[in-house]
């Protein structure tokens, strides 16, 4: 059974900094791609950043340069390194994996980026 478990989120003020984890189960992450998705109030669930089985990264113009996603495999984690936060990152960011037909959330973490 996959499971993925995110956590890190939290209150930070802008310009700040947050990490976010997603650990998995059930599967081994170092064989997919995992990605980072994020829903703020009132807006549709939105792509962040992506990180394929081989290592390769994209990410939505909007964080590029800002946010990070790395994966460690011993761990079976998978993280999103969050720079130079903005109000308008605030929303619940989940974590995700599609295997076959099928996709893998996790529950969410809330980050709130405000002063």
């Amino acid at each position: 059974q996959v499971q993925l478990v995110e956590s890190g989120g939290g209150l930070v003020q802008p310009g700040g900094s947050l990490r976010l984890s997603c650990a998995a189960s059930g599967i081994s992450i170092n064989r997919y791609a995992m990605s980072w998705h994020r829903q703020a109030p009132g807006k549709q669930r939105e792509l962040v950043a992506t990180i394929t089985s081989g290592g390769s990264t994209n990410y939505a113009d909007s964080v590029k340069g800002r946010f990070t996603i790395s994966r460690d495999n011993s761990k079976n984690t998978v993280y999103l390194q969050m720079n130079s936060l903005k109000p308008e990152d605030t929303a619940v960011y989940y974590c995700n994996v599609k295997i076959l037909l099928l996709s893998y959330w996790g529950q969410g973490t809330q980050v709130t980026v405000s002063s």
